[in-house]
């Protein structure tokens, strides 16, 4: 019994390391502010917890997608916050317009379609550093408009969808109320544009997935794909 406990107390240690851990690496804070917290966070784990929690801060820092998921890419139609610290005439909200591009103070016409937050917030940095010494940029999604896509044909409720997450096609299949008896259910087709401006038609059977085969068919749509079921 004594044994359990010692094992349950160490785990719910780890837990606590783990769970701050993703929590400051999430926080919508200036770079600077971020590591400060995180390094703070970092010393007094190892003083309280010992060896295996530096081992395990280090496997973390070093795999960054075990800590935070940031997969979320901007699109067309998105609406950005951009704070720059000490520089309140360079804050801002943007439209991600149709071509991809925001126009932001002084560094002019920036591509962002398809790159991350935190991407986003490296390139302007670096791109504000020929004008400003150290320049420390937040950007925040204020709505995620532009990630739409489209469900016609066979379904309950066919229309636009927005993704506030990943999504794959059965998920959105779904959202959009299941398919209707009429359906042709290994005839679906996803309509999806590629960077180059290739129309493109990927092949979906749903019987497959529902048999656990083919899972990988099962993929992760995109803003501005469409969903044909006949």
């Amino acid at each position: 019994m004594s044994q359990l406990l010692i094992k349950e107390t160490y785990f719910q240690k780890l837990v606590w390391v783990c769970c701050w851990l993703v929590i400051i690496r999430n926080m919508q804070l200036f770079t600077v502010l971020k590591l400060v917290l995180m390094f703070l966070f970092s010393v007094i784990s190892v003083v309280r917890y010992g060896v295996v929690t530096l081992l395990l801060l280090c496997h973390l820092a070093i795999n960054p997608a075990l800590a935070a998921d940031n997969g979320y890419q901007i699109n067309k139609g998105d609406k950005l916050k951009i704070t720059v610290w000490k520089e309140d005439d360079l804050n801002a909200d943007v439209l991600v317009l149709p071509d991809g591009t925001i126009s932001f103070p002084i560094v002019g016409t920036v591509s962002v379609a398809g790159k991350t937050v935190e991407e986003l917030q490296t390139l302007l940095e670096e791109q504000l550093e020929e004008y400003i010494q150290g320049p420390e940029v937040l950007v925040s999604l204020l709505t995620v408009e532009g990630n739409e896509i489209y469900v016609i044909g066979e379904v309950a409720r066919p229309g636009p969808y927005m993704m506030t997450k990943n999504l794959k096609v059965m998920q959105v299949l779904s959202m959009a109320g299941g398919l209707t008896p009429y359906a042709s259910r290994n005839n679906i087709r996803i309509l999806r544009e590629t960077a180059e401006g290739k129309s493109i038609s990927i092949p979906f059977e749903y019987d497959d997935i529902e048999d656990g085969e083919n899972l990988d068919t099962n993929i992760l749509l995109q803003s501005e794909d469409t969903i044909i079921v006949p």
